[in-house]
């Protein structure tokens, strides 16, 4: 039977405690615990050990998430790393990691699911934590477009331009293909802050301005400008700069 891994020695011995999560009682396991009282009952680390199954030879899957979570400073931090990184990890090998990268994915496909359906301007909140979710995290800026029909609806969300840490090149010309590719009735932009700090730069409102009078000439409207920080999403349109 396999088991959750190997649990740390505990003082009472100073070798290998061989006893594992299947010696716990029933009200430890994180797997029982979560099936008896539900998966808000758990803490972080738990969750975390119940993906996890296993561990490795003295050490148990919960120690390794908590050591995971201490490196990376939390669950945003964790999420944020890539397949490499987690590998680095004592315990997590290529297929351990793979869950944490497709746990992520699968979170943000499921927020999308939730704005697809829906007028974007009836779920603003939702178009915001959705993006924020995908993009905050991001090393180099990222500029995106959620292009819409005319009932503001999400077609398509796609990443257009990437850049260094300071700021991505943006192009009109690319932008209005993309528009007329999806036959878009109006778009959304976005883009993240890699410092974290949400506050449009001057060139943000300038590359707004060149973009929504290029959009123009083909009727499509732009909604709005999100950018992302770390902790808030300023909009363009409630500071007036559209």
């Amino acid at each position: 039977m396999a088991s959750d891994g190997i649990a740390k020695d505990d003082g009472c011995n100073q070798g290998l405690n061989l006893m594992s999560m299947a010696g716990w009682p029933q009200g430890e396991r994180p797997r029982e615990k979560l099936f008896n009282k539900g998966a808000d009952s758990l803490s972080d680390a738990e969750l975390l050990a119940v993906m996890l199954q296993t561990g490795t030879r003295g050490r148990t899957s919960l120690d390794i998430a908590r050591g995971m979570l201490s490196r990376y400073g939390g669950l945003v931090g964790l999420l944020a790393a890539d397949h490499a990184s987690l590998t680095e990890n004592p315990g997590i090998g290529a297929a351990k990691a793979a869950r944490f990268v497709a746990m992520k994915e699968l979170s943000q496909r499921h927020m999308l699911e939730g704005i697809q359906s829906k007028d974007i301007l009836t779920s603003s909140q939702a178009t915001r934590d959705y993006l924020r979710a995908k993009f905050r995290d991001c090393q180099s800026e990222i500029f995106s477009c959620l292009f819409l029909n005319n009932q503001h609806h999400v077609v398509k969300l796609e990443e257009l331009f990437r850049g260094t840490i300071d700021g991505a090149a943006v192009y009109p010309r690319e932008v209005v293909k993309r528009c007329l590719y999806h036959n878009a009735a109006a778009v959304i932009l976005a883009h993240n802050h890699p410092s974290g700090i949400a506050e449009p730069s001057q060139a943000d409102i300038a590359i707004t301005n060149k973009l929504r009078i290029a959009l123009e000439t083909i009727d499509v409207r732009v909604l709005d400008h999100l950018v992302i920080g770390n902790s808030i999403v300023v909009s363009f349109a409630e500071r007036g700069l559209l």
